[in-house]
């Protein structure tokens, strides 16, 4: 999968130092993965959550983090499939937001 924004779990990273190794994990895993499929990703992921238009939470060092992302599913006229990093909040963030709503951080 083509990863947008490495940078945003990095950044994130900095401010939340026990975030960051479980973060460049998730990444890694993904980054060799093809999602075509929601399937594909809770054959990875088990406790990934699915949301309409394409989301998906990940729970991130044992649920304390969420990482929310769109996925554009791999297609046979693709070389890879697509994954937009939106949004990483504190499990306790996630709960006053509307994810569906969160816009892409630059």
């Amino acid at each position: 999968m083509r990863i947008i924004a490495k940078g945003t779990i990095e950044r994130y990273g900095r401010e939340h130092a026990d975030a960051l190794e479980p973060l460049r994990s998730w990444y890694s895993i993904a980054k060799n993965s093809q999602w075509s499929t929601p399937e594909d990703i809770k054959r990875l992921f088990a406790s990934a959550s699915f949301l309409a238009g394409n989301r998906v939470v990940f729970n991130i060092k044992g649920n304390s983090y969420r990482l929310v992302v769109k996925v554009t599913y791999k297609r046979p006229a693709m070389k890879h499939g697509i994954v937009y990093i939106i949004r990483i909040l504190t499990h306790a963030a996630y709960n006053k937001v509307d994810v569906t709503k969160l816009r892409h951080e630059h």
